[in-house]
């Protein structure tokens, strides 16, 4: 097996980063992983961070069957110090530090916080989906 082909069968680091920490990193995370399966190696963090992961967030990923109650919201400080294959970032413009990553990419997403329950899923199903494209995009990724 070739050096190309080791790389490629790795599982690829996405750092999804936002300001809190508490909703849209925390359900990109999940769907990475929900969706990446054993392919993909997702964190989240905030460049600001809440200390707790939203409610609502928590309650819509339950209802996909996603568990989010054991997940913190988490700073910069707190994900490992590596080389990641892609970081997204959610709206935290200048606020987020100079990160390695080979695709930096910036997803302009509202901030679900204060949103009706019928806006907050329609953000939640904006992530997953805008999450699906970037997983399609990468490594082979074509569901």
């Amino acid at each position: 097996m070739n050096k190309y082909r080791k790389m490629v069968n790795r599982p690829q680091k996405l750092l999804f980063i936002c300001v809190e920490n508490s909703n849209r990193s925390q359900m990109a995370e999940a769907f990475a992983m929900i969706h990446g399966q054993n392919r993909i190696e997702a964190f989240s963090a905030g460049s600001r961070p809440s200390g707790i992961v939203n409610p609502q967030a928590i309650k819509s990923m339950d209802e996909l069957g996603y568990d989010l109650k054991n997940h913190r919201s988490k700073g910069l400080r707190e994900i490992p110090s590596i080389n990641y294959d892609v970081l997204v970032t959610m709206g935290c413009g200048d606020n987020c530090p100079s990160i390695s990553a080979k695709l930096k990419l910036e997803w302009s997403i509202p901030d679900p916080k204060s949103a009706s329950p019928k806006e907050f899923l329609m953000i939640r199903n904006l992530i997953e989906n805008k999450v699906k494209v970037l997983l399609a995009s990468i490594q082979g990724f074509c569901r």
